[in-house]
């Protein structure tokens, strides 16, 4: 049986499979879009975030997550702004996505390839995404879940960028940590701690 390619995904979307004898057998696998996630909840998921605060975390600005919001490129998943008076509510996942959709832009990532890409990554299971590592050549995506796969890209000269999600993961945790949120069920606000706020707190006890 013949190489299934030069090992590029530049004529089209599919897995990275070698199939001739002595290539190595696990290769990474392009990015595509497919069905809706069928993952369960964390906790993380059951906090919504409204836009302010999604675009803190995210490092973006509110232009831009208005402008993903209205052209699909991002929704929020919990809420989305259906009229006046309703804001749009963004779970912990999302905020991650704007993240990295913002990393994508500016390396000059196609918006056609972000936009699988965030589709992929909805479809993903939710813990999925912290093992991720997302490589990018320029013209097309690729997951990769372990070191083997990004070494196969890095020395096929292909992957040039690339995103650890988990990453991003955390630090989009460590800004949210900060920030107040909204428990999706019941509307609750919650109020997180303002460090300065705290540390004047433990001053003054110390006086």
């Amino acid at each position: 049986m013949g190489s299934s390619g030069d090992g590029t995904a530049m004529g089209g979307p599919y897995p990275l499979h070698s199939s001739a004898a002595g290539h190595s057998p696990k290769r990474p696998m392009v990015v595509q879009g497919s069905g809706d996630a069928t993952s369960g909840q964390s906790e993380q998921e059951q906090i919504g975030y409204r836009g302010p605060t999604a675009c803190a975390a995210a490092g973006i600005t509110y232009r831009q997550l208005d402008y993903w919001a209205r052209t699909g490129l991002v929704e929020p998943s919990v809420r989305s702004a259906g009229g006046s008076g309703t804001q749009r509510l963004y779970s912990f996942r999302d905020v991650v996505v704007l993240k990295i959709v913002k990393r994508f832009l500016d390396t000059g990532v196609s918006l056609q390839n972000i936009r699988t890409t965030v589709q992929h990554l909805r479809d993903r299971g939710f813990q999925d995404l912290e093992r991720m590592t997302l490589m990018s050549d320029g013209a097309t995506v690729y997951e990769c879940t372990s070191p083997d796969e990004v070494h196969d890209l890095l020395q096929g000269g292909q992957g040039v960028f690339g995103i650890a999600v988990g990453v991003v993961w955390r630090d989009v945790e460590a800004a949210l940590s900060q920030l107040h949120g909204e428990r999706i069920e019941t509307g609750e606000t919650l109020v997180r701690p303002n460090p300065a706020d705290e540390l004047a707190r433990r001053r003054n006890r110390a006086v």
